[in-house]
């Protein structure tokens, strides 16, 4: 067993900076999901730690020892790509066994064995060309994993493959992985991959890591406003307010409304904040009360579990809801009233965007 870690690493192309001071550790038998936008710099990230670039500053350990300078084959990697990679000239079997540095009884026994964990075994004596996507998937998973590397690198691997195959391998992935020692490192760029297969998310952003942090810490507490919109679909609603605090509370007026935003632990933040509230945490109702913001609903879009209401406030803005399917929701252009408990308000710093403060669902938690 051997634990990855990455100190400091950086690395430039010219003046783009795909990687500036990263420092992260993975532990053996841990998943990290290092997730982020198209162009932050993950699988940079990944070439660096299989040996295919060299980190500019910072150092990579595996079990305690720098790779930095080693050849690919001697840092005890394994790595699957998001466009399968395989040999075209070889069959499944001649793909999976190619990494290996064994007798043939040897490489047959646990080709075999690895064949039948990922249910390819069928299909072992074809060409990659007459493999389904999943099947080449499960192959290059296969060919990753049968050498029991140290480090298993997954450069996001699901992202080729259909949508009920890919649905299917969130819930078989973690559970398959698990049965080993590795440390993974699994890239993605979709955050709902992300949260159903990692103990940990990485959140990476122009070549930066933002927050570390469990798939549950990061949905609900998000370190910035720019986490926050990239978790959760419909992504969060975000207001301009002015938060005040007065006999214990804090509060601000949203489009015309004054809202509770929880206890005021000292001072009001100062400034102008952002607001974040989730679709799924806003109540809406034909009935006024106090703590209400009248809208109107300008669209509803049915999406099965969820019914997503697209609003326009009192002031203009326009805010989305996600509502159970049964529950009322009324029809385009009825006036409404939205509402939503402090506990689900979360506050980011306007300039920074940075959040404020501890959410009062994460103390309670």
């Amino acid at each position: 067993m051997a634990r990855l870690e990455i100190n400091a690493v950086s690395k430039a192309f010219g003046a783009a900076r795909p990687a500036d001071g990263l420092s992260l550790a993975v532990e053996p038998g841990e998943i990290v999901a290092v997730f982020g936008p198209s162009g932050s710099g993950k699988t940079v990230l990944l070439r660096m730690i299989a040996g295919m670039f060299e980190p500019d500053d910072g150092d990579i350990l595996i079990g305690r020892r720098s790779v930095v300078g080693a050849p690919p084959e001697r840092r005890g990697i394994g790595m699957a790509f998001q466009n399968f990679a395989l040999f075209p000239h070889m069959t499944a079997r001649d793909n999976i066994a190619s990494g290996l540095r064994a007798s043939g009884n040897e490489v047959a026994s646990r080709v075999a064995a690895i064949s039948k964990l990922l249910k390819i075994e069928h299909v072992l004596g074809h060409a990659p060309r007459e493999l389904s996507n999943g099947q080449k998937q499960r192959t290059a998973l296969a060919r990753a994993l049968i050498g029991n590397p140290d480090v298993l690198l997954l450069d996001d691997p699901l992202r080729n493959v259909d949508a009920k195959l890919r649905y299917e391998m969130r819930l078989e992935l973690p559970n398959l992985l698990r049965r080993g020692t590795a440390a993974v490192l699994y890239v993605t760029q979709d955050y709902r991959e992300a949260m159903a297969i990692a103990d940990r998310i990485a959140v990476l952003i122009d070549g930066r890591l933002a927050q570390v942090a469990t798939p549950a810490d990061i949905y609900a507490q998000p370190a910035s406003v720019a986490i926050a919109r990239l978790f959760g679909d419909p992504t969060i609603n975000l207001a301009e307010v002015s938060p005040v605090a007065e006999h214990g509370v804090l509060s601000a007026d949203v489009a015309g409304a004054r809202m509770r935003l929880g206890a005021a632990d000292g001072a009001a933040p100062a400034g102008a904040c952002w607001l974040g509230v989730r679709p799924e945490d806003l109540a809406v109702s034909s009935a006024s009360s106090d703590g209400a913001i009248a809208a109107r609903i300008l669209a509803i879009t049915p999406m099965h579990e969820k019914a997503v209401l697209l609003l326009r406030l009192a002031d203009g803005t326009e805010w989305l809801a996600a509502l159970p399917p049964d529950a009322p929701q009324g029809a385009a252009d009825d006036s409404v009233f939205v509402r939503f408990t402090p506990d689900a308000a979360m506050l980011f710093d306007r300039a920074t965007g940075l959040r404020i403060g501890a959410s009062p669902r994460l103390k309670a938690a």
